[in-house]
């Protein structure tokens, strides 16, 4: 059984890696599917002053939900069982750090497809975790625009 890590954080890009994994378990019914939202942590200690520990956690566990709300409604609408997890972190470093502990087999992800000054100003999740990753990564491009 092939054991697959799904980065989700709700936008296109997730949703392209997506349509991709529904394509490959129709192919491959034999897949661990498990969707990951990485909330980015609050590192202020201003708002660390007036706002407790708990009241972070829900925040990021309720800001992950919604950001899995969908991937999670498509997958329960095709009946294909999958495990959720929400971790709080840098995004890349948490994502290649999540797939070498729990040992996963492959990292399917969406990009944007964009290049050049943009993504050298901005950076790329999906570039660091190719760049990083122990496991083999697959990146879901856009389709090419007419």
């Amino acid at each position: 059984m092939l054991k697959i890590l799904v980065p989700i954080d709700g936008s296109d890009n997730s949703n392209r890696a997506l349509d991709h994994l529904l394509t490959l378990h129709a192919n491959h019914s034999e897949l661990d599917i498990h969707l990951l939202n990485v909330q980015i942590p609050i590192d202020s200690g201003h708002a660390r002053m007036f706002v407790s520990h708990d009241d972070i956690e829900g925040w990021h566990r309720e800001e992950g939900q919604k950001a899995l709300a969908s991937a999670r409604a498509r997958l329960d609408a095709a009946g294909i069982p999958y495990t959720p997890h929400i971790a709080v972190g840098h995004v890349a470093d948490t994502i290649v750090r999540y797939a070498a502990e729990h040992h996963f087999d492959k990292i399917l992800m969406g990009t944007h497809g964009g290049g050049g000054l943009l993504q050298t100003l901005l950076g790329s999740v999906a570039k660091a975790v190719l760049e990083r990753s122990p496991v083999p990564v697959t990146l879901v491009k856009p389709d090419p625009k007419p």
